[in-house]
């Protein structure tokens, strides 16, 4: 068997309905795991699910869950172990990225959103979660943060703090319920998603030219190092904070 198999094993994947947390969900899913696909909206999560359908050895589940929502957390949790037996990995991938045109016009609902979803909602769900990983013995949470929280523009501010949170968050949590669950952190660069179709030649440029990769990233390119990390292969990984971003971080 080897060491990256998830046969047996129950992950529970944040904002897994498109971009990065579908790939994310794949990449667990084709190496064993039962996969609860989780987003705000169900139908979402069933259309994933569906899209999941060839996945194989394991098996996709949609579940409603808006992470903004600290008391939605919980019982969401305890729904999957109840429903699935257990729960030994858990994804941190939703978040959403305001860009804000100057600082000064960011009004408190825009802030206080950006904090709930990407940095609220993940904590609740890491104490949730370890508490009963660390309870059954074990588990493994990844946390989806960003380039951004390390390299941050005026732009993205609001997220790129939320996101240097939830990286302060992956060392505190691997401490507090090590050493049975395994904390680590994957912090992306740009990548070719759904989202990319959006951007311009000319943005895609500025993001590549400074690139030592020279190209946006790959989903499948994530969805590796996190079936990695939530494996018995990264055994000795946690508290880790790993830039996955093209070689970003070696340019100044």
């Amino acid at each position: 068997m080897s060491t990256t198999d998830l046969t047996g094993k129950v992950a529970l994947v944040t904002g897994a309905s498109r971009g990065l947390g579908l790939a994310i969900a794949r990449g667990l899913c084709d190496a064993g795991s039962t996969v609860i696909v989780s987003s705000r909206k169900l139908v979402a999560c069933e259309q994933a699910v569906t899209s999941l359908g060839d996945c194989r050895p394991g098996s996709a589940h949609p579940l409603e869950l808006h992470v903004g929502k600290w008391d939605s957390i919980e019982p969401a949790v305890d729904r999957v172990i109840a429903e699935f037996g257990r729960l030994d990995v858990v994804v941190n991938n939703a978040g959403i990225a305001p860009l804000a045109e100057n600082l000064a016009s960011v009004t408190e609902g825009l802030w206080d959103k950006t904090i709930e979803v990407n940095l609220k909602g993940p904590f609740r769900l890491m104490a949730v979660a370890g508490a009963r990983m660390a309870a059954a013995g074990g588990g493994s949470i990844i946390n989806i943060s960003s380039i951004g929280a390390v390299r941050p523009s005026p732009p993205e501010a609001m997220y790129a703090a939320a996101k240097n949170g939830l990286n302060a968050l992956t060392m505190a949590f691997a401490q507090e319920y090590a050493p049975t669950v395994r904390v680590n952190c994957v912090m992306p660069g740009g990548f070719a998603t759904d989202m990319s179709e959006h951007w311009d030649d000319e943005f895609v440029g500025k993001i590549v030219d400074r690139l030592p990769a020279g190209r946006l990233g790959r989903p499948a390119e994530i969805a590796g190092l996190v079936t990695h990390l939530a494996s018995d292969a990264a055994g000795y990984t946690t508290g880790a904070i790993i830039p996955v971003d093209g070689g970003r971080t070696a340019v100044y």
